[in-house]
């Protein structure tokens, strides 16, 4: 280091070192996590991603050139996880943000990237890319809320829209401590690679206490599929022995009805009931739990028509005046592009209705379809 430059070995050496890395994007200390990652029960959960998995590559890219071979879950360190990885990486953050907080990173080789965006459209930028990539991430975190919010578990869980970055592997900010690793290998066109998921280890907690029945016991506290009474007295009233034999009841959730218990009295078995879980016939692409899109009914949303593009020299735009004409990428009759905040999502024909200008949906574009248009 006489000479004053470092090589890149050195530069990942000094990333890793420090605690929360460069500008905020370090990871934190793989020491001091949580171990207590159910990976049994989240591989289950992985398995029944695979298909819907598929299904969204497929379904953005527009290709049906996507397989994806049996997944692995496992509970591991920041360290453990920067050895499978390649140096640089394409890294996408979508952190849960409601229902349960917490980490939720995914990981691509870059290469895999380049061959995702030549599947849509070779001459595609790096940045469209980023894009596509953004919302296959969207579509895979959207099937895994959509199954986890079946029956009412987890009401409302949602994650922060996608933040994708390129940057050398030691920069990327994952979860402290342990934490649960989905690995799902990718065939592309005969070409292997993997996709990493990483939750932190309160997000792997809470999503296998919802697979296992929602907000009831743990599989610990479990026997026969019959809930065991605690043997702590219990409690209510801000804290408040009641000390007369009978099983408390929190008020907020307490029942006012006469026909029905507001919780199970201790001695007494109950089935274990579980909520009915239909297929999702969205093709897994689900955003957000569907009971819940009547709550945003009532937003506005700015639609707008858009009759063509081109671009100019600032020469030409400063020597514009009144009459000048300007030619645009449309041919004439071909259908306009319809925008709803700015993202393409239909596409239609200009009619007048009386003395006002319309248009008639003529066509409902695909998820590749509204990603190439992005450009």
């Amino acid at each position: 280091m006489s000479d004053g430059v470092i090589s890149q070995d050195e530069i990942d050496a000094l990333l890793s070192s420090v605690d929360g890395g460069l500008g905020g994007l370090g990871g934190g200390s793989s020491s001091g996590g949580s171990s207590n990652i159910d990976t049994a029960t989240l591989q289950k959960f992985a398995d029944k991603m695979k298909d819907k998995l598929v299904a969204t590559f497929n379904g953005t890219t527009g290709k049906d050139a996507f397989t994806v071979g049996t997944p692995t879950v496992e509970a591991v360190s920041r360290d453990q996880l920067l050895s499978k990885v390649p140096e640089d990486v394409v890294a996408v953050m979508a952190d849960y943000k409601t229902a349960l907080t917490g980490d939720h990173l995914f990981v691509f080789a870059p290469e895999f990237v380049q061959k995702v965006g030549s599947l849509v459209d070779p001459s595609m930028e790096e940045a469209m890319v980023f894009e596509v990539i953004k919302e296959i991430v969207g579509g895979h975190s959207g099937s895994e809320i959509s199954d986890l919010c079946a029956g009412g578990k987890l009401a409302g869980l949602e994650t922060i829209p996608p933040e994708i970055s390129k940057q050398p592997k030691a920069a990327v900010r994952m979860p402290e401590g342990n934490f649960a690793l989905f690995s799902y290998p990718l065939t592309v066109e005969g070409t292997e690679f993997t996709m990493w998921e990483a939750i932190s280890s309160s997000v792997a907690e809470g999503m296998t206490k919802s697979i296992n029945g929602g907000s009831s016991p743990s599989p610990a506290a479990m026997q026969g599929g019959f809930a065991q009474p605690q043997a702590a007295a219990p409690q209510m009233m801000g804290g408040m022995n009641m000390g007369m034999g009978m099983q408390s009841v929190p008020m907020g959730g307490m029942n006012m009805g006469m026909g029905q218990m507001a919780a199970p009295m201790p001695g007494i078995g109950y089935p274990n009931v579980q909520s009915v879980q239909f297929q999702n016939l969205n093709g897994g692409a689900v955003g957000a739990e569907q009971g819940n899109i009547s709550l945003i009914m009532d937003v506005s949303m700015e639609m707008t028509v858009e009759l063509g593009r081109t671009k100019k020299q600032i020469k030409d735009i400063l020597g514009m005046g009144e009459g000048t004409i300007i030619e645009l990428d449309k041919l004439a009759g071909e259908p306009v592009d319809i925008l709803v905040n700015h993202k393409p999502i239909a596409k239609g024909e200009v009619v007048v209705i009386d003395e006002n200008f319309g248009v008639r949906v003529t066509e409902i574009l695909s998820p590749a379809e509204r990603v190439n248009n992005l450009r």
